[in-house]
């Protein structure tokens, strides 16, 4: 008798313990709730993304800058970094 009995709850195992699952999570989430109490305002606004805070923070850190004046390309004596061309190179004396 007891083999028919653990293989009828093995075959529907499935069927018994999702709903168990769903109604322990159910009330778990809304006693949550009920203890934390409603959320703060300043949590319920939108916050801004991290692509958007470094965006703001950029466009601040140029705000003061004159962005015409730059050095030219005639004036510049290297174009790429020593460390990536002159790697390998003894250097000059």
């Amino acid at each position: 008798m007891w083999s028919v009995l653990w293989s009828a709850v093995r075959t529907h195992a499935p069927y018994v313990t999702f709903p168990v699952a769903f109604v322990v999570g159910a009330v778990g989430y809304h006693l949550e709730w009920f203890i934390r109490g409603p959320s703060p305002p300043a949590a319920e606004e939108e916050e801004k993304s991290i692509s958007e805070r470094r965006e703001d923070r950029k466009l601040q850190e140029i705000a003061g800058k004159d962005l015409t004046k730059v050095v030219s390309l005639k004036e510049k004596l290297e174009f790429a970094p020593r460390a990536v061309l002159n790697r390998n190179r003894p250097e000059k004396s």
